[in-house]
């Protein structure tokens, strides 16, 4: 067995290791609400996000794949050591936040890795503008479209159930929230797991196993499994941020949040962005709890959240390059 193919099995492993980290880091932003407001248990509703991540395979197509993987960096300048170095990146600072339970973005990390490994081994001349830019735009509108959004519906919510009963009305939206938490579910699974694709499609592009740049089938199944898992992980110390820390959730507003993230999820996957869960179901959580009065917004919680958000690209970015000059000496090519 010649040390290529070793060393692109062992990358695709550490691929789908950050795939699984991103399930249990994101499981949050899939059940943080229907957690919250107790329509279901947090083991129940694990187990519901994580079956609607591992489908959304089905659902999507391999557009925001195609961005990660060849759209952010010249894929001349793709090595298994600029692969590595990037998800070594990204999967650290998941990490960090994780155990200070902050809700950042897993893709803006995996993002902000691959690019510092990249620019740590042929300068700034590898980075693609293009594929940067929307993606730059798309943190600070994911969480301004979550927040309009999660506003919009619940105003139109308030406006069309004020004639019944709060109990009734609370009875209704325990079991739409059902679907709103599958929807948002299936949203990410089909955003996230994309990016875990494109760089298991770089790491085989890198070691000559396919002349172009494609996303073949299994592995397709193989990051979206992988995710799946990782939401049935859970993801408790970040739960509690965004389910209750924020602001205070009633099922329907737990529906208007997810209902948002879901159609800015669905939205992006389409346009073939790589946009944040994290960003945009934190600020559909904003803009419902925002309906009742600013106040009912903890918004020293929401700061330090957005100077973690602030903070991810670079950050991981400084880990990767880091990662790449200790490496690129010892992996090939």
């Amino acid at each position: 067995m010649d040390t290529n193919f070793l060393a692109v099995l062992a990358l695709i492993a550490v691929a789908l290791v950050f795939d699984y980290i991103n399930g249990f880091h994101d499981a949050a932003n899939s059940i943080a609400t229907v957690v919250s407001t107790r329509v279901l248990s947090p083991g129940k509703a694990v187990i519901w996000a994580a079956f609607f991540n591992f489908i959304a395979a089905f659902v999507f197509g391999t557009e925001v794949a195609h961005t990660v993987g060849a759209g952010l960096v010249d894929l001349r300048v793709v090595t298994f050591a600029v692969i590595f170095a990037a998800l070594i990146g990204a999967i650290a600072w998941d990490l960090i936040t994780w155990y200070y339970g902050l809700p950042t973005s897993s893709s803006h990390a995996l993002i902000g890795g691959y690019g510092g490994a990249a620019v740590a081994k042929a300068g700034f001349g590898a980075i693609i503008a293009s594929g940067w830019t929307k993606t730059l735009i798309f943190i600070v509108l994911a969480p301004l479209i979550g927040l309009v959004l999660g506003f919009a519906i619940m105003v139109a919510i308030s406006w069309i159930c004020a004639p019944f009963a709060p109990t009734r009305v609370d009875r209704w939206f325990r079991r739409l929230q059902l679907l709103s938490a599958a929807a948002y579910s299936l949203g990410h699974g089909g955003n996230d797991a994309q990016k875990t694709m494109g760089i298991i499609a770089g790491v085989l592009f890198a070691g000559g196993y396919i002349s172009s740049f494609r996303i073949d089938a299994w592995v397709i199944l193989m990051a979206n499994g992988a995710i799946a898992l990782g939401t049935l992980s859970g993801g408790w110390r970040i739960i509690h941020t965004m389910g209750s820390k924020i602001t205070k959730l009633q099922p329907v507003g737990g529906f208007a949040a997810e209902s948002a993230g879901a159609f800015s999820l669905f939205t992006a996957t389409h346009l073939g962005v790589p946009v944040s869960t994290t960003h945009t179901i934190t600020g559909a959580i904003i803009g419902v709890g925002s309906i009742r009065r600013l106040s009912a917004v903890r918004w020293g919680v929401a700061g330090r959240i957005v100077w973690a958000w602030i903070l991810t690209i670079p950050a991981a970015g400084i880990i990767a390059a880091l990662v790449y000059w200790l490496t690129a000496a010892t992996i090939a090519p």
